[in-house]
């Protein structure tokens, strides 16, 4: 028998229409990792993720040297990371019922925070433009070109 961790996330963005910017205006994560021993760190692990998602989703690319194949943005000053200001308020939620088939009642959390938030955040501007992007990240530019 298996038991895994496994949850849905839901995004709202706002899409400048000229710039093709987009904000991050909501979101809201829903997990069922079975019984959670701390309340307190598995927010923490689940606010992570999905802050980690959302650079992933909006910020986050690696650019290399044509010739060398060398990293060109390898420290955090060229490195796109989400702030403070990139993020809205999250919501995380849990389910917390008890696994019978685990010893403490409890599954991993891990990254489950990050799984579906590039997803769910492609998803929000496809409805907010009608534009599907496929590539990561989702920069103005993939938005009007």
């Amino acid at each position: 028998m298996s038991m895994q961790s496994y949850g849905g996330q839901f995004c709202e963005v706002r899409v400048d229409p000229d710039f093709g910017t987009i904000r991050v205006k909501r979101f809201v994560g829903a997990f069922d990792v079975g019984r959670v021993i701390n309340e307190k760190t598995a927010r923490s692990q689940f606010i992570g993720g999905i802050t980690m998602g959302i650079g992933m989703a909006l910020l986050e690319e690696t650019h290399r040297d044509a010739r060398t194949g060398r990293l060109v943005n390898c420290d955090l000053a060229e490195y796109m990371l989400p702030v403070h200001a990139d993020i809205p308020a999250l919501e995380a939620y849990w389910v917390g019922e008890p696994d019978p088939h685990t010893p403490m009642g409890a599954h991993g959390i891990g990254e489950i925070g990050i799984t579906g938030v590039a997803a769910a955040v492609a998803n929000a501007v496809f409805h907010a433009t009608g534009k599907r992007i496929r590539d990561l990240p989702i920069t103005p530019e993939r938005i009007l070109g």
